[in-house]
Order: C-alpha cells, then structure tokens, then sequence
C-alpha cells in the first residue's frame, strides 16, 4: 500500500465538533501490502481523540458467499457480520500498538488513539437494536452510528475514492451501504480518504 493518501469532503460543517473523530476502515484496506504503515501515516497528523472503527472485509464476504448459497435468517447473518468488526479490530488495534475499547476516548485519554470493539459497544445499552437488521446495513452505517452517538465526526477510509459526493448516489453504487445516507443524518462533517494509486 502507498502510504500517500487523497482526501476530501462529503459533508462539510462551518462550527467545531465536540466529540471524537471516528475512523472507518474498510476491512478490504487489511488485504493490501503494508496497510499498517500506510494507516498509520494516515493517523499521525489526524487530531486526537481518534477512534477507529474497522469493517469485517473478506470476512464478512465470506459470509455473504455462504448466505448466497444457503440462506440463513438475516438476524443471524447480521449479528455474525458484527462479530467479524471485533476480529478485524483486534487484528487492527494490536498491528497499530493502541488499545481496543468499549466506549469513546475522552480527550484528556491517555490512549487518545484507540480502536472500537464494535461488537462489545452495540450490545451495551441496546444499541444493537436501533439498527435495522439486513445486508443494506454493514459497518458504513455502523460507524456513522457511532460517530453520532458520541457527537463526533465522521472520516470514511476506502479502497477508492467516492465516484460522486451525494451519499444517496453513494448508497446506490454501492461505496457505501444503502442504509448509510439515513445513518448519517445527524453527522455535520464527514469526510474520506483512499490510498493514492502509484503508477507502475
């Protein structure tokens, strides 16, 4: 993976944001070379409190495959697909060197970097049940589920760069989820960044 990084707006909000600024990884990122360096020069000049939410990638494709071919009930699929966050998670949080975590860093935290055990925090306090429950809602939507929650801001780690700005067009084509545009309503900055593609 290059460790050089484009970026960019797709929501963009004129007053500070309070809270923490969450990091969604797409779990597709974990499958490039060298991706904990390149993350890591991504985080570096980020402004803490950061915390990290990591999708399930080839994980949860796999069970994608497996439902394709023998469907089973969505909610089961569902809360499976979420556990693969907590995989994913560790794997992230132990190759980076911060802590894994149930709730949100404060930004007086020793750790003001630290990756979300996503499945721990959605079945604290019946989070997990505000979701609704399918395919159309993966962790695009569960970390603007965060970033709302604990008033932050929203910045999308992708493979590729957005191919439009409009988040229902995004939804649509599949760059994020289709539940994602409702998800983040309440958030007043998100922003993206992707690996800058080196030429051969």
């Amino acid at each position: 993976m290059s460790h050089a990084w484009q970026e960019g707006s797709l929501v963009a909000s004129a007053p500070p944001v309070a809270g923490p600024l969450v990091v969604k990884v797409g779990g597709s990122l974990l499958t490039r070379p060298d991706w904990a360096a390149g993350l890591a020069a991504l985080l570096e000049p980020l402004t803490a409190p950061l915390l990290i939410v990591v999708g399930g990638g080839p994980l949860v494709d796999a069970l994608r495959a497996i439902d394709a071919r023998s469907p089973q009930p969505a909610a089961v699929m569902h809360e499976l697909a979420i556990d693969t966050m907590g995989v994913t998670a560790r794997l992230v949080a132990a190759a980076l060197g911060v802590p894994l975590v149930i709730d949100a860093p404060r930004r007086d935290a020793e750790a003001p970097i630290a990756v979300l055990d996503a499945p721990a925090w959605l079945r604290h306090g019946g989070r997990l049940a505000v979701l609704p429950v399918g395919w159309h809602v993966t962790s695009d939507s569960i970390a603007a589920f965060v970033a709302s929650r604990c008033g932050g801001r929203l910045l999308l780690v992708k493979s590729v760069p957005p191919p439009i700005a409009d988040l229902t067009s995004l939804g649509e084509a599949g760059w994020v989820d289709r539940y994602f545009p409702t998800a983040s309503l309440p958030l007043t900055s998100i922003a993206w960044a992707a690996p800058t593609r080196v030429a051969p």
